[in-house]
């Protein structure tokens, strides 16, 4: 069958509204977290990973309420793999990442023990509301933590250099990114439910794959970006962030909406690259992430793209 092409115009015209609606949220919650003296680590773990992950939550309501909350599921869950295997990947290729494992604490082995319990939950082939909601409950005690350690660290030196943002331009340019976030939402659930339809492919596997990697977007100009700047512990920061922010909150809000149907073997796929990837960001004892990694993050993903298309 041929693709309409508003389908295709749908799915182009989302990922522009996610790039800038996400740049524009980004810059504007980094520009009022630098005024309040949040640390650099905090604003990348918490707000700059609630910034990037906005396309994906917009998403997933859109679609639960839509009655197809699969799309969502496949979205967050497969943003995860895209987030590590394939941005942090092309990220690594520029060279090797400095940090060290005294950086990797209690948000890196969470975001390992999130898809370990997802599994769990997906064992009998469908997310019901109760679990979800468990998985919003595991996200505000951990938001609140993260939160608390925040406060105590308020008088650290400035993450980012926020220029001259004003709070009004701040919060004008940060409504005018969550518009465009909303947009991208609803034009991504239309346009990826057409090419589904006409390619009779599983509504999952669209989800996992192609809206995956269009709301990852403003993830992938985070990095680049923070690595081009110097501040490559803020590209690790976001990227576990969001991963701990779909994982959580984006799959239990969309749970909570609409029971989600979880085929085991698709879901279980997508949760086992995802802790692959994770398993390899942790740095050597040097404290290096080298490039090496990155080749295998990449091949990582193009496998997982491969086994997700021809399961």
């Amino acid at each position: 069958m041929s693709i309409a092409l508003d389908d295709l115009f749908a799915v182009l015209a989302a990922v522009v509204l996610a790039v800038v609606g996400g740049e524009a949220f980004l810059k504007s919650i980094l520009g009022a977290a630098i005024h309040l003296r949040v640390p650099k680590r905090v604003v990348a773990v918490t707000l700059a990973a609630f910034a990037t992950s906005s396309p994906e939550l917009t998403v997933s309501s859109v679609a639960a309420l839509a009655g197809q909350p699969q799309i969502g599921l496949g979205d967050a869950l497969g943003s995860n793999v895209v987030n590590i295997a394939l941005i942090f990947g092309l990220a690594l290729l520029y060279g090797a990442v400095p940090t060290s494992r005294g950086d990797f604490g209690r948000d890196y082995y969470l975001a390992l023990a999130v898809p370990v319990l997802t599994l769990v939950f997906a064992v009998d082939g469908q997310i019901a509301r109760a679990e979800a909601l468990l998985l919003i409950v595991a996200f505000a005690v951990w938001l609140a933590v993260t939160l608390r350690q925040a406060l105590r660290e308020r008088d650290a030196p400035a993450a980012l250099d926020a220029g001259e943002m004003s709070a009004v331009r701040s919060l004008i340019l940060g409504t005018a990114g969550l518009a465009a976030l909303i947009g991208a939402g609803r034009l991504f659930v239309g346009g990826a439910t057409g090419i589904a339809s006409a390619f009779a492919v599983d509504t999952y596997v669209v989800g996992v794959v192609l809206v995956a990697i269009g709301t990852s977007l403003p993830e992938l100009v985070t990095v680049l970006l923070s690595r081009l700047r110097g501040h490559d512990d803020v590209g690790v920061g976001t990227l576990i962030g969001s991963n701990l922010f779909n994982g959580l909150a984006i799959v239990g809000v969309a749970g909570v909406i609409h029971p989600i149907s979880a085929p085991l073997t698709e879901v279980a796929l997508t949760l086992a690259c995802g802790i692959a990837a994770l398993l390899l960001l942790r740095p050597d004892r040097g404290g290096l992430i080298g490039r090496g990694r990155g080749v295998l993050l990449l091949m990582l993903y193009a496998g997982f793209v491969w086994l997700t298309l021809t399961s």
